[in-house]
């Protein structure tokens, strides 16, 4: 037998009594990540909402990312993963939010940054954990496989929440 889908893993971990919560803020996933997690029915127990900051103004203005962030890292860096990711845990008093920010392709790229590069924060109680990847394929597969990364941080976020303590 198959296993289940990271957003099922999530429904199983949280639906129906659990006071966990948790939101996205996304860029290069364009609201990828919400929209997997909102197809499980059941999802509305523990998942606040999101917010696609595609625009540096938008992760400025929407989320708070400070400017002196976006204008001496870029967009595309840990600092704004992190920043987004706090901002949308605050914004929406969510336990947990998960932030995606990359070059998909197949334009955007720089020698630096090249195509594929992403960064990805889970921002929660104990803190923010920001992952650096390099994704490989066209920008479908680029988007996809940060989508299946934010959710996992999901579900590894939710069970060490879960953990007695």
């Amino acid at each position: 037998m198959d296993a289940p889908s990271a957003e099922r893993r999530l429904n199983d971990l949280l639906a129906g009594g659990s006071t966990i919560t948790f939101a996205t803020a996304e860029s290069c996933t364009g609201g990828g990540v919400a929209a997997r997690v909102t197809s499980v029915a059941g999802s509305s127990d523990y998942f606040l909402g999101g917010v696609v900051a595609y625009a540096n103004d938008a992760k400025a203005n929407v989320l708070g990312v400070p400017r002196d962030v976006l204008d001496t890292r870029g967009a595309v860096s840990p600092e704004c993963a992190q920043a987004m990711a706090e901002r949308a845990r605050d914004l929406f008093g969510a336990t947990l939010a998960v932030s995606t920010t990359g070059i998909a392709g197949p334009g955007g790229a720089t020698a630096r940054k090249p195509v594929g590069l992403v960064y990805l924060a889970l921002a929660g109680p104990d803190g923010t954990r920001v992952e650096e990847h390099h994704f490989s394929g066209d920008r479908a597969a680029v988007t996809d496989a940060a989508v299946e990364r934010a959710l996992a941080l999901l579900v590894e976020g939710a069970e060490a929440a879960l953990r007695p303590r």
